[in-house]
């Protein structure tokens, strides 16, 4: 059975979609078979990070209108991990149930499954917390994000995900020590959420992902997403700070 998370943060600007497409390449890098659901609908983005635009045909959304198949809506991506896009415009179809049953068709062809959910705590985001089963909160070392993502955990409780984890995304030593960034004590006591990662602030990580590229196996960013990859794999990883 697949692991099925959905990745949720209270506001947007947070660094969400990224670390999906980090989190995806990392999990498949150790040898998983992983599947992505952009739930961003109207805004998808992760085609391009995971450079998939070109080949895409149809969306999750044709699968549950009845207009394709599960297998015609994959989409390959440059790490190997499959995508299913999110579709340009809401339909009446789109229902909790609806998700969920789409999610079962790849319950035994997938070791996890990730639903990018867009951000606040609209109705796409209670439709990716509806096919999952677990939850990851990024939010970045600031007020503002902290709080919005302590909201956001509260909201996926309401919604039966008991399960919530933490990552502080961008964190940055330096602005940290100058006060000018929270710490990570005060992120998790802010949330209340038990920390699974920390990624660090990584220009080559906002480049490459913009680009569709590859990050470079010896980045800050992707060691961090391998520590994270391994803790999902139920490792005992130490905490590290890059």
């Amino acid at each position: 059975m697949a692991a099925r998370i959905v990745i949720a943060s209270g506001k947007g600007g947070v660094g969400k979609s990224s670390f999906t497409a980090g989190i995806a390449c990392a999990l498949q890098n150790s040898g998983h078979n992983v599947l992505v659901v952009d739930c961003d609908i109207g805004l998808r983005s992760l085609d391009i990070i995971l450079g998939a635009g070109a080949d895409m045909l149809f969306t999750w959304g044709d699968i549950i209108a009845g207009r394709c198949s599960c297998d015609d809506a994959l989409t390959r991506t440059n790490c190997g991990c499959s995508l299913l896009c999110a579709p340009s415009e809401f339909e009446e179809c789109f229902t909790p149930e609806a998700m969920r049953s789409m999610a079962d068709e790849y319950e035994e062809r997938f070791d996890f499954i990730l639903f990018d959910s867009p951000a606040g705590i609209g109705n796409g985001f209670r439709l990716a917390a509806a096919a999952a089963d677990s939850a990851i909160v990024v939010a970045t070392p600031d007020g503002v994000c902290v709080r919005s993502g302590a909201v956001a955990a509260d909201s996926l409780a309401l919604l039966g995900i008991k399960n919530s984890r933490l990552v502080i995304n961008r964190f940055d030593k330096k602005a940290t020590i100058k006060g000018k960034r929270l710490n990570i004590d005060d992120v998790i006591d802010s949330t209340c959420l038990r920390l699974i990662g920390v990624v660090p602030q990584d220009n080559v990580l906002s480049f490459n992902m913009t680009c569709g590229r590859l990050l470079p196996k010896r980045s800050p960013s992707a060691a961090a997403f391998s520590r994270i990859a391994s803790r999902l794999e139920g490792k005992r990883v130490p905490l590290e700070i890059d």
